[in-house]
């Protein structure tokens, strides 16, 4: 069984510009596997393979578990450089490489039970908190339809948000993440289809009454806390991070990745696009270049404010402080609202490329779903953020903790 023994070497493990340069070598291979990709709405099996063999999903995993426990900015460096070959490959990537974080987590009897005899078993997940708890001895009876499980075909384990009921009348309940075996779920594959990110497989899972031991479950007040269960046998810096600041940024990142992949597509198009009704040329319209201009310029600036975030949240893990709460709930509005903006950037570029950004075959249509798709996730609308973002700079504390 698996062990701290197991602990790759330091010369094992690659540098944090191996990593990026592995994933940038990957780009032209996702470009051509996008259509696919989209059309069976799921990431390739093959895509899965490569990515595990780059060693990408074990980033944010325990080094006592075979992983390389680095810095979460080479995590989403990686994303948003897959996302730009293919947004759904990123994204799929992004929520399935950030578990093994979570997991990290758990009591360590789960992190046995995941990672030892392999330690490349991989979590896909859902947070909905719709799942029925019913607590018993030594666990809970769960059963529920969870939607939108990313990469969860490609997992071995699935984690399951679910609300466990008071244990006294007018207490509140308790929010909980249950990590179930494959064996425990059933997966809907065709429930599915939607215009943007179609790639990312976020299938539903179903689970029928199920007994999940308590040591399989993460308290979201622990998580909120930064004192959590698997702290005691993971005492890493890295580990002492809020895992909603980790988790939000998933959900965001591999949109710089489709952004960028847009801003080439409307770069490319205006390079040899004239329009036939005007006869100008696209690369001499000053409103086109404009709305590119801005869309750099402000893609570099969202992607530096987040490359900050965490440089600044691990200043504060590897000194041993405690985060802000005014930081913290600053980051999350910050995280949140990335990809709205983002979207509407690429809104600017396709608007002014006329007939060209019509087709289907055209290279900006995709990320511009993809975008659009992106920003219908819980943790990507800002509105959820904006009273405890104002509330913190004023000094309250937080109305919702998943922060």
């Amino acid at each position: 069984m698996a062990s701290a023994a197991s602990a790759p070497s330091d010369a094992a493990v690659p540098s944090p510009e191996d990593l990026v340069a592995r994933a940038r070598a990957m780009v032209p291979t996702l470009k051509e596997r996008t259509r696919r990709c989209v059309a069976e709405r799921d990431v390739p099996a093959e895509t899965i393979a490569e990515l595990h063999e780059a060693g990408f999903f074990r980033i944010l995993q325990p080094r006592r578990w075979g992983g390389y426990e680095m810095h979460p900015n080479v995590f989403f460096d990686v994303q948003k450089t897959l996302a730009e070959g293919c947004m759904s490959t990123g994204w799929m990537y992004g929520v399935v490489g950030c578990h093994p974080y979570e997991i990290a987590l758990f009591h360590e009897e789960a992190q046995v039970e995941i990672w030892g005899e392999d330690t490349s078993a991989l979590a896909s997940s859902s947070y909905q908190p719709v799942g029925k708890v019913t607590p018993v001895d030594g666990g809970f009876r769960l059963s529920g339809c969870w939607g939108f499980s990313t990469g969860s075909v490609h997992c071995q384990w699935v984690i399951l948000g679910a609300l466990v009921p008071p244990s006294e009348p007018g207490g509140a309940p308790d929010m909980r993440a249950f990590l179930l075996p494959r064996s425990d779920y059933t997966i809907d594959t065709d429930a599915w289809h939607v215009f943007g990110l179609q790639g990312t497989g976020s299938h539903d899972v179903i689970v029928d009454d199920v007994f999940v031991p308590a040591y399989r479950t993460h308290r979201a007040m622990d998580g909120f806390l930064c004192a959590n269960p698997g702290q005691e046998t993971n005492p890493g810096p890295l580990y002492t991070l809020p895992w909603a600041q980790v988790f939000t940024r998933s959900v965001s990142t591999a949109a710089f990745g489709g952004a960028r992949a847009a801003i080439n597509a409307a770069m490319d198009i205006a390079q040899s696009r004239v329009s036939t009704n005007t006869g100008k040329a696209s690369k001499h319209d000053p409103f086109l270049l404009a709305a590119i201009s801005r869309a750099e310029a402000e893609v570099t600036e969202m992607e530096q404010t987040l490359r900050l975030t965490f440089d600044d949240l691990m200043g504060h893990a590897q000194r041993g402080e405690a985060i802000p709460m005014e930081k913290r709930s600053r980051y999350a509005y910050n995280s949140s609202s990335v990809v709205r903006r983002m979207a509407e950037l690429v809104d600017d570029m396709v608007k002014l490329l006329g007939g060209r950004a019509v087709y289907m075959s055209s290279e900006i249509i995709q990320p511009w779903l993809d975008l659009h798709a992106g920003r219908a996730h819980v943790a990507n609308d800002p509105n959820n953020r904006t009273t405890d973002f104002v509330g913190g700079m004023l000094g309250q504390a937080p109305t919702f903790t998943f922060l």
